[in-house]
């Protein structure tokens, strides 16, 4: 099982580990609450090296991307970072994905994980002579610096702060530091990648500017708060963008793969993910039974939510149901009443 270049540093932290998307990564340190308040109130930082990252340059990367991809990369700026999706013929979403754009013809591809194997041979399969992708996983680590503190802390660290959804490069002791103003926690802060040799003194140097270390848990509670969907639950290779609700993501002016699908789907979903809220204590997990009006179907993603004290989740329910109908989760063989909320979940208050 593949492991971070920091496997050390978190077993002498004290974590603890699980299997994630193949990997043997930190779940929690302190604990799930404690990391995921420190998220919100202040800053943490998470080892997110098991995510997949490769190199896409050359006279052609610009339409390579533009022709795989459901969003329109070439209407960003060099400088600016892209959320996007890989879908098949039948519009499924193989993968949800964040380009970083250095230059008119140069690209880091951040795809989950678990589909660096795929996403990457889909590129190379499908590039041009002149078109070169290298796979930067195995030779460089990516952390997370999330929190209302972190720009300040990633610039005292690397000497830049990235804005939000820009990339930047930083230095680390004499060493480049490549940074984006993204996340997945819905508080500022980046992703900065940097050579694998260095990843030890830059998670430390982050915990001593006065960061949380933070597990993968705490990173779990921290985007369903916000409603960010998670590949494998809230999306997967038979769900499109347009039943999980994000058709901000794909942009039809130009062709790409699934899009001739996603047009006859767009006439009539055959489901829709629905964000909820339950009314009473019971917590709603992946998978529990969901009922609205005639429609039926199960949670995808579900969890307690620290911030806000009560139980969240989304659900894909078939047919989308109305508006105004009420929504009930089975909870241990019990319906429990719960109330439709559009996420993020956090600021409806």
């Amino acid at each position: 099982m593949p492991r971070s270049p920091l496997h050390q540093v978190h077993e002498n932290l004290g974590a603890r580990f699980v299997d994630f998307s193949g990997w043997d990564m930190p779940v929690q340190y302190e604990g799930v609450l404690a990391e995921h308040n420190a998220v919100r109130s202040g800053v943490g930082v998470f080892d997110v090296s098991h995510l997949g990252r490769f190199d896409l340059k050359g006279e052609g990367a610009t339409e390579l991307l533009r022709s795989l991809l459901c969003n329109d990369v070439a209407k960003i700026q060099p400088g600016r970072a892209q959320y996007t999706m890989a879908l098949n013929q039948d519009a499924g979403v193989e993968d949800d994905i964040i380009v970083w754009r250095w230059a008119e013809e140069h690209y880091w591809v951040i795809p989950n994980g678990a589909n660096q194997a795929p996403i990457l041979d889909r590129f190379e399969d499908a590039a041009p002579a002149g078109v070169m992708v290298s796979s930067l996983q195995e030779s460089t680590a990516l952390l997370a610096v999330q929190g209302p503190d972190a720009p300040d802390l990633i610039e005292a660290v690397i000497g830049v702060k990235p804005g939000r959804f820009r990339v930047i490069e930083g230095e680390f002791r004499g060493s480049p530091a490549w940074a984006a103003g993204t996340g997945y926690t819905g508080e500022r802060g980046g992703e900065i990648a940097v050579d694998a040799v260095n990843a030890e003194a830059l998670f430390n140097a982050f915990l001593s500017a006065g960061a949380v270390a933070c597990g993968l848990g705490a990173r779990d509670t921290l985007r369903l708060e916000m409603g960010y969907p998670l590949w494998g639950q809230d999306l997967d290779s038979k769900t499109s963008p347009l039943e999980a609700d994000l058709e901000w993501v794909v942009d039809w002016d130009h062709e790409f793969v699934g899009r001739d699908r996603l047009l006859r789907i767009k006439e009539q979903l055959p489901k829709l993910l629905v964000g909820f809220a339950m009314e009473g204590r019971q917590i709603a997990r992946h998978g529990y039974p969901v009922r609205s009006g005639e429609s039926v179907g199960t949670v995808a993603s579900g969890n307690f939510s620290p911030t806000l004290g009560y139980g969240i989740g989304m659900a894909f329910v078939s047919p989308p149901p109305g508006e105004d109908d009420a929504l009930e989760v089975e909870v241990r063989g019990k319906w429990q009443p719960a109330r439709r909320v559009t996420p993020p979940f956090l600021g409806k208050e």
